[in-house]
């Protein structure tokens, strides 16, 4: 945990020190989020002319037939911008990593417990800027999960971690305002 910890600090400020160095940054919000019961939300800062880091956040409320998920996540990322256009614009790849920490509850068998999945996985993507200042961000890529669950009550319990533990998608469209 605290290795996972530590190496989110690590980005943090790194973020914090590139953006003293460049004044180009974009805050963000995942329109698709809210499909899924969830607000997610980032913060990317450009450090160089084909590269930027982005740091992001999201709440969710999600609910399927059996099983309710409530929590957070921080997801930090750095983008090579590969477009002849600099950085925060154009066509990236990125890698990431991503710290997750859900309550967990079976709303059939009333089983309850906690969930702390650490993970990461690359996406490709394209950022648009218009008018110098609202963003338009797609993005698509793989992703990998893991944690222990641990259970309030002490037994096995059924908890079915779904899409939030194994190989997935992670995917988003963005808007938002460069500054």
């Amino acid at each position: 945990m605290m290795k996972k910890v530590s190496v989110i600090a690590f980005f943090v400020c790194l973020m914090a020190a590139a953006n003293t160095v460049q004044a180009q940054s974009v805050v963000k919000i995942n329109i698709l989020s809210p499909v899924v019961r969830t607000i997610n939300l980032s913060y990317e800062v450009a450090i160089s002319e084909n590269g930027s880091f982005q740091l992001g956040f999201f709440y969710t409320g999600y609910k399927d037939d059996v099983t309710k998920f409530s929590g957070f996540g921080i997801t930090p990322e750095y983008r090579f911008y590969l477009s002849e256009t600099t950085a925060p614009e154009g066509f990236y790849v990125a890698p990431f990593l991503r710290y997750r920490r859900f309550t967990v509850e079976n709303v059939e068998t009333d089983s309850e417990g906690t969930y702390s999945p650490f993970g990461g996985g690359l996406i490709i993507g394209k950022q648009w800027i218009f008018k110098d200042k609202i963003s338009l961000d797609l993005f698509l890529g793989p992703q990998y999960s893991s944690g222990d669950v641990k259970l309030s009550s002490g037994d096995e319990g059924d908890l079915d971690l779904g899409v939030f533990d194994g190989f997935g998608l992670r995917t988003g469209i963005t808007l938002g305002i460069k500054f």
